[in-house]
């Protein structure tokens, strides 16, 4: 218990921007655990002030989406972000998708051989109360190689991400596309049980130029309909890989995370 409380205090200290009174939020980085196949599980701890939220990685038309850049750290192949459910917030008629009080954002680093990972990254993301602003987060930690205790914080946020399709019963999810002005016009027919209560959609194109538009959501029956409307950021004409649609139910049991679509 000792060390793992020395090396929790190690990492948090090797944030590089000390936080003040003031800021909107507090950051540390939570050194995690070895997993049985050699990934390491981290996760970065943002505790917020009272009144602030911070954003999803698909954030609304009213928020700010977070960017990382891990290229200074080392012995780190790969990291992924593993969210937890986001809350769906609406300000002056827009909406925005994210957490408020406190987020831990699981993350899942592979190295490239056994030993420790030195995790440098810069985090950008935007924080909004009656204002909106971007913040940087720089964040440089050793991540030892003999951890082996998880944290329950991390595994409580793991616990809360979205359902996949096969565990919330999803049977069916049929796309179609049509044109549009300056775009295309999608409808997402989803077979699947409610998620609870006004269910929200949000849909990512899995194609950076490709923007997509809050999606109008609503129910027939045991079918879920999102229309939404995509189009290139620089007008130009584009093909639709259904394929690499991602659309994810917000409900107010759970959330799901549906991959792709039919035509």
């Amino acid at each position: 218990m000792i060390r793992r409380l020395t090396l929790l205090l190690a990492a948090c200290l090797a944030l590089s921007t000390p936080a003040r009174a003031d800021d909107p939020v507090h950051a540390e980085l939570r050194p995690g655990w070895r997993l049985p196949n050699g990934d390491h599980m981290a996760a970065l701890h943002l505790t917020l002030a009272p009144g602030w939220k911070t954003y999803w990685r698909a954030p609304g038309e009213a928020g700010i989406p977070p960017v990382f850049d891990w290229r200074g750290s080392r012995n780190t192949e790969a990291v992924e972000v593993l969210w937890p459910t986001p809350h769906v917030f609406w300000q002056s008629g827009m909406r925005s998708v994210g957490y408020k009080n406190e987020l831990v954002l699981p993350l899942r680093i592979t190295p490239d051989r056994s030993g420790d990972i030195a995790l440098e990254t810069e985090m950008q993301l935007g924080l909004c109360n009656d204002i909106c602003l971007p913040h940087t987060l720089r964040i440089r930690a050793t991540l030892p190689a003999t951890l082996g205790t998880p944290d329950p914080m991390i595994a409580s946020a793991l616990a809360s991400a979205p359902f996949s399709e096969r565990e919330a019963a999803v049977k069916q999810v049929r796309c179609k596309v049509s044109p549009a002005k300056s775009g295309l016009a999608l409808r997402a027919e989803i077979d699947m049980p409610g998620a609870g209560g006004d269910e929200e959609t949000v849909i990512e194109s899995g194609q950076p130029t490709v923007w997509v538009a809050e999606p109008k959501t609503h129910r027939e029956g045991g079918t879920l309909i999102a229309e939404t409307k995509l189009m290139h950021m620089d007008g130009k004409p584009f093909m639709l890989d259904r394929s690499r649609l991602r659309i994810t139910v917000l409900g107010s049991r759970h959330a799901v995370d549906i991959q792709g679509c039919d035509g």
